[in-house]
């Protein structure tokens, strides 16, 4: 008895730290529990070993099992609290030795698995004192008067199992309180970038948004023209958030900002020692991209050489990092966009052909803010709710300050809109930025010098209109010539002048 006793004691600990080990592996938990109960069965004589696991019904359901040579059962067995064996190891908390099954009403013997004759251990697996599963064994050796010893030892089983679900199920809640976060700022950002919130209703982005509706569920290279600020990097975004990639990344780079030696790592990525401090291997952004979108800004001010380099990527999908000499397939959606004149570039042989018929594909021309300043008004309240938020204060636009925003050139288009917004809301010490508050940005010191031939009449009866308004509004009707401006108001001369002159409006000469 002395010696079987110390045999299994040796068994069992040569178990414990081979489930150790086994626990240890980045292992799927099924996979990870399957091992476990082999152990059990081949150096313990445990056989049929079983885990069961609570479900958030509150049902057993069998996660795991090993039979040895003996083909699997049907493990998609449920147990309800206190129902059979199991179900009682579960509502009692409890270890549960049964020296011979046959002779034990509660067995239910659904897997068909276990002898009659021979005895049966459950014992419960504790998280935090509360039962979550069962482990159970059959000890192929039959009652030789060791079983309690045996129940402990699985016992001590369930305890490092109990160890490795807790962890599983913690790692498993970040990973989906991950996915969950991933998701949220996904449909944030799609949401930012959905059609709806494109900005425009003159005929022109009409068009462009349309076209890029059609554009986005395909893989078709875009090339988005247009001058500085007037939008390309947001059309960009509308296109990949709205495709079938969006759920892929979406990789930008600009390739003014770097020079070519670094622009050709950063795109294609390096070999560890490719060139003096590549102390690691690098992935670049083409490879980042795959399966998504890789958005190349200003790609007119690349060099020919490494156009060339471009072109074979674009061409074939594929090409080597930076010191290395395998080839890599990558799939990935072009949208490239400049500011520049390729045509004339072509022309002088500063940009290939073949790569602008290549990126040329679909272009998507921006119109500059000038040219659409019926679109400024939507725009600019935008803009200030905009700024609003993230100054964290109420901010309203007057039509007085509207009306002096369509009157400017824009040459820096959106963004000379936005920043001159921000400085007005920076010096507007209430929460309405007027026409006063947009003049202090010094908006009305760069309006251009128009005749009263091209410039919008306003209606100068407008009761909207305040008498600063109203009298610019007429001198610009007249020319700036302040007699006709006087007989338009029904003024006189001497009664304009004072009014400039109160009204403190710099008289222009055209």
């Amino acid at each position: 008895m002395l010696s079987n006793r110390a045999a299994l004691i040796e068994a069992e600990l040569e178990s414990l730290f081979r489930v150790g080990k086994v626990l240890n592996r980045s292992l799927k938990l099924q996979e990870t529990l399957e091992t476990v109960l082999k152990v059990l069965h081949d150096g313990t004589g445990m056989h049929y070993g079983m885990v069961s696991l609570k479900g958030d019904n509150g049902e057993l359901t069998v996660s795991a099992i090993y039979c040895g040579e003996r083909q699997l059962p049907n493990t998609m067995l449920r147990y309800r609290p206190g129902e059979g064996i199991i179900g009682t190891v579960l509502e009692s908390g409890q270890t549960l030795i049964i020296e011979k099954i046959s002779e034990e009403p509660r067995f239910l013997g659904r897997l068909g698995l276990y002898d009659p004759q021979l005895p049966f251990i459950g014992v419960p697996i504790h998280i935090e004192e509360a039962p979550i599963g069962v482990l159970t064994a059959q000890p192929i050796t039959g009652n030789d008067g060791l079983l309690p010893e045996r129940a402990r030892f699985l016992e001590m089983v369930a305890q490092l199992i109990a160890q490795s679900i807790r962890e599983a199920r913690e790692i498993e809640k970040e990973r989906q309180d991950l996915t969950d976060e991933r998701d949220r700022l996904r449909r944030a950002v799609r949401g930012n970038y959905g059609f709806e919130n494109m900005i425009g209703q003159s005929p022109p982005m009409k068009k462009i948004f349309e076209l890029i509706r059609q554009v986005a569920k395909w893989d078709t290279t875009v090339l988005i023209r247009g001058e500085t600020g007037t939008g390309k990097e947001l059309i960009a975004n509308a296109i990949h958030y709205n495709s079938p990639r969006n759920h892929n990344q979406f990789i930008k780079v600009n390739c003014a900002s770097l020079p070519e030696n670094l622009l050709e790592s950063e795109l294609f990525g390096h070999e560890k020692g490719a060139f003096s401090g590549a102390l690691n291997q690098h992935k670049g952004r083409f490879e980042r991209a795959d399966g998504g979108t890789l958005f190349l800004d200003e790609i007119g001010e690349i060099s020919p050489s490494f156009q060339a380099k471009l072109l074979r990527v674009l061409q074939e999908g594929e090409f080597e990092r930076v010191g290395g000499n395998r080839t890599l397939k990558i799939d990935v959606r072009i949208i490239a966009a400049t500011n520049t004149d390729l045509e004339t570039a072509v022309e002088q042989g500063r940009f290939r052909e073949d790569l602008y018929y290549r990126l040329n594909v679909m272009p998507i021309t921006l119109p500059p803010l000038r040219e659409r300043p019926e679109d400024i008004p939507l725009l600019a309240h935008f803009l200030v709710d905009k700024i609003a938020k993230k100054q964290g204060r109420h901010l309203e636009l007057t039509e007085s300050a509207i009306r002096l925003l369509m009157r400017h050139n824009w040459p820096g288009n959106v963004r000379e809109l936005e920043n001159r917004l921000e400085r007005a809301a920076i010096l507007c010490e209430q929460s309405v930025i007027d026409r006063t508050v947009i003049n202090l940005t010094g908006l009305e010191d760069e309006l251009p010098l128009t005749s009263s031939t091209n410039q919008p009449k306003v209606d100068l009866k407008d009761p909207s209109l305040d008498e600063r308004e109203r009298v610019i509004a007429a001198l610009e009707q007249a020319g700036w010539v302040q007699a006709k401006a006087a007989r338009l108001l029904d003024m006189t001369p001497r009664q304009i002048a004072y009014r400039i002159q109160t009204l403190n409006i710099k008289v222009r000469t055209l």
